[in-house]
């Protein structure tokens, strides 16, 4: 009976310590758990932060236009919604470290865009227009670079002796169909029909058409070329034209046009600076002859008093040797000794 109770005994101590040990390892199983998640967390957060804010100046970092608009590309297809809908332009909102860029898509029919053509913001695509290759869907992006991403395209293209007054523009199409990996989307070619797409800079600059100043359209080639050429319209010197996609800006020389040299100078400055000349002139001629009559009646007096000395004096001219030599005369006061000194004689 006392075994009986014995084992009852060990068997209500075991199961109570094996219970306080799961209680235990469930409790540390938890806070290992808990711990865990919350380093996950801070990982995480510190992935994100350091993929959002990469460098405190992510410009210094881009330094080649094709790789931004890689970067843009790839920011454009994860923001939108594969399913938006078709010929609606959407707003792309950008990473803080790209900052300045604005990015607007916009998904076409192939067919459509052909027969219809197609308007986004600045750009203005013309019926005719074909996209090589064809497929069925097709992604439009359209870029405007900002002044400050703009200025990478000086590093890019030789932009010597012009400066942009405007942001760039670009505009881009990749492919969007529904079967495509948008991972891994492959840019297709735009070409103009009959009529060539237009751009138009009139809210993109802050220049004006009342300024006088007709600025070049510039468009940068994938190559590494730039073209210039002016606004087919000259009532309209910031809209400008294209045949196929790329990146576009308006430029000006550095010198501004000769439009204030051939100004005539009005009468008044012309006889205020006369008389400030000719007063200078006087001026310094009067100096001039001063300065003359001092060193004449200086050299004057010179010469005077070397014939007096010469006069006053007259050297004898002896002969020393073979040579003639001047000598002076003698004394006039023939020296004597005031008091003459006798020797005393001493007896013998």
């Amino acid at each position: 009976m006392s075994v009986i109770l014995r084992n009852i005994k060990d068997r209500d101590e075991t199961a109570t310590v094996t219970g306080t040990a799961i209680q235990n390892f469930g409790y540390n199983l938890g806070s290992f758990c808990l711990m865990g998640s919350v380093f996950g967390l801070i990982l995480m957060v510190f992935s994100w932060v350091s993929f959002t804010f990469p460098g405190s100046n992510a410009q210094e970092g881009v330094k080649s236009a094709h790789v931004l608009d890689l970067i843009i590309r790839d920011h454009t297809f994860k923001a939108l919604d594969k399913n938006f809908r078709t010929a609606i332009p959407q707003s792309v909102s950008l990473p803080a470290n790209l900052s300045g860029i604005g990015i607007d898509a916009v998904r076409f029919r192939c067919g459509s865009l052909r027969r219809y053509g197609a308007h986004l913001k600045e750009f203005h695509l013309g019926t005719g227009v074909t996209v090589h290759p064809c497929i069925e869907r097709v992604m439009l992006i359209r870029q405007n670079m900002g002044y400050n991403w703009s200025s990478i395209y000086y590093a890019n293209y030789d932009l010597s002796g012009y400066q942009l007054v405007s942001p760039i523009v670009g505009l881009l199409a990749y492919n969007a169909d529904e079967d495509a990996n948008s991972s891994n989307p492959f840019q297709l070619g735009i070409v103009a029909g009959e009529k060539p797409m237009t751009i138009d800079f009139t809210n993109a600059t802050k220049m004006n058409q009342e300024d006088g100043i007709k600025p070049l359209c510039a468009s940068f080639e994938g190559d590494g070329r730039m073209t210039l050429a002016k606004a087919p319209n000259p009532s309209r010197p910031l809209v400008c034209v294209a045949k196929r996609h790329g990146h576009f800006g308006l430029v000006v020389e550095y010198s501004p046009p000769d439009q204030f040299r051939n100004k005539p100078l009005s009468r008044w400055k012309v006889a205020v600076g006369s008389t400030i000349g000719a007063a200078l002139g006087a001026f310094l001629l009067g100096l001039l002859l001063v300065a003359m009559l001092v060193r004449v009646k200086k050299r004057s007096r010179m010469v005077e008093m070397e014939r007096r000395a010469y006069e006053e004096e007259a050297l004898q001219v002896s002969m020393v040797g073979h040579v003639r030599a001047p000598t002076a005369l003698g004394t006039r006061t023939t020296p004597i000794i005031e008091h003459e000194y006798m020797p005393h004689h001493h007896p013998r």
